[in-house]
């Protein structure tokens, strides 16, 4: 049997001729750029995730940006100040930070559900500390209650990483609605993808919106009078058409994912897999992937690959050990390096079939 990671074809030939007739309404509108399509999902996923505002974007690295080059020209930060975020997200995250001239600050995450600990983010705090960035990696909402009082005592900003979780929900409230703002991605493989690159910012802060959608458009808040640098990081009609639609699925779909997760967690009973945690309750994870640990990886690896089960390792490599960031190479991280040198996500969509998620299981246990 042969089962791949995720196949995108698959989610979206299940959508039938909904998402081509959009292409096609979109296409013969003549209009492509900041139309009624993409006004019409940034009112949809403004009011789904209980922000008052949704700003499309180009994609979710660019709503980061955004965010932060929003608050800078606001006058709430300034370069070279700090950004606390997790040791072990993907890259993006801090890219977001050093393009705006600011500095990561990186805290280890917890061993046993992989967000950042919330214990360990008041003792890096400094007078540059502006802000917190919580990443809600693999789908699981941080400790945001924790987080929040944090900022609430120390005068920081919460910026959530939300480009993973989706319709996640925190004791009724929606990932991208937990703090001051939110950076979402909607990359194809994502719990909720466009069918190319497209992003969002989520905030209830009327000022830091109407900055973040002048900066996306050249600085622009009327044409041709440019307030200030800006650059083009805009959703496109055929992209924000197709997320609409994909959006009034979005909740079902992740339902169908916690099923596949729940089987799995139930059946997989192999002594040398570490399977992952779920806080704050079911709905505050949306399984973007799943996530086991293993020490030998290679091997286990291999071995699925060998039994026909496709695997990916979300990530290889931890950001301070990237050659991108070499300044930071002599940090002391052994909580981050160990999850990057154990973890791999087994197969997880909607629709895979109980008699792939079976053969999983069993093939794992038999390792």
């Amino acid at each position: 049997m042969e089962i791949p990671f995720l196949s995108l074809k698959e989610i979206t030939t299940s959508f039938g001729n909904e998402l081509i007739e959009n292409v096609i309404q979109t296409v013969n509108s003549g209009w492509y750029i900041h139309g009624d399509r993409c006004r019409q999902f940034e009112d949809a996923y403004s009011t789904f995730t209980g922000a008052k505002h949704c700003i499309g974007v180009g994609n979710g690295l660019d709503a980061l940006i955004l965010i932060l080059r929003a608050y800078k020209e606001l006058g709430l930060m300034k370069d070279y100040d700090e950004v606390i975020v997790p040791a072990n997200t993907y890259i993006a995250t801090l890219l977001a930070i050093t393009a705006n001239n600011l500095t990561p600050v990186l805290v280890e995450p917890d061993i046993t559900h992989y967000c950042i600990d919330s214990n360990k983010i008041e003792q890096v705090i400094t007078p540059k500390t502006k802000a917190i960035m919580p990443v809600h990696l693999y789908g699981q909402l941080c400790d945001m209650d924790r987080i929040l009082e944090i900022a609430r005592n120390f005068g920081l900003k919460v910026i959530e990483d939300a480009a993973q979780s989706h319709g996640a929900i925190y004791k009724g409230r929606r990932s991208g609605n937990l703090g001051d703002a939110a950076g979402h991605s909607f990359y194809p493989g994502k719990n909720l993808g466009a069918l190319g690159d497209a992003g969002a910012v989520t905030t209830s802060d009327d000022e830091l919106a109407s900055m973040v959608r002048a900066l996306a458009n050249y600085g622009s808040q009327k044409k041709y009078v440019n307030l200030t640098k800006g650059f083009n990081s805009r959703l496109d009609e055929i992209q924000a058409g197709i997320l609409t639609v994909k959006l009034a699925r979005l909740d079902a779909d992740n339902q169908l994912r916690r099923n596949v997760v729940e089987a799995y967690q139930q059946g997989i009973r192999n002594h040398k897999i570490v399977l992952p945690v779920v806080l704050h309750g079911e709905a505050a994870h949306v399984h973007h992937v799943y996530v086991v640990r293993v020490e030998d990886r290679e091997d286990f690896q291999r071995y699925l690959t060998h039994k026909g089960i496709q695997t990916v390792i979300h990530y290889p490599i931890p950001p301070h050990k990237q050659e991108a960031y070499k300044e930071l190479a002599h940090l002391s991280l052994p909580i981050t390096e160990q999850i990057h040198r154990q973890v791999i996500s087994l197969p997880l969509s909607p629709f895979l079939t109980k008699e792939q998620i079976a053969y999983v299981i069993d093939v794992v246990n038999a390792w």
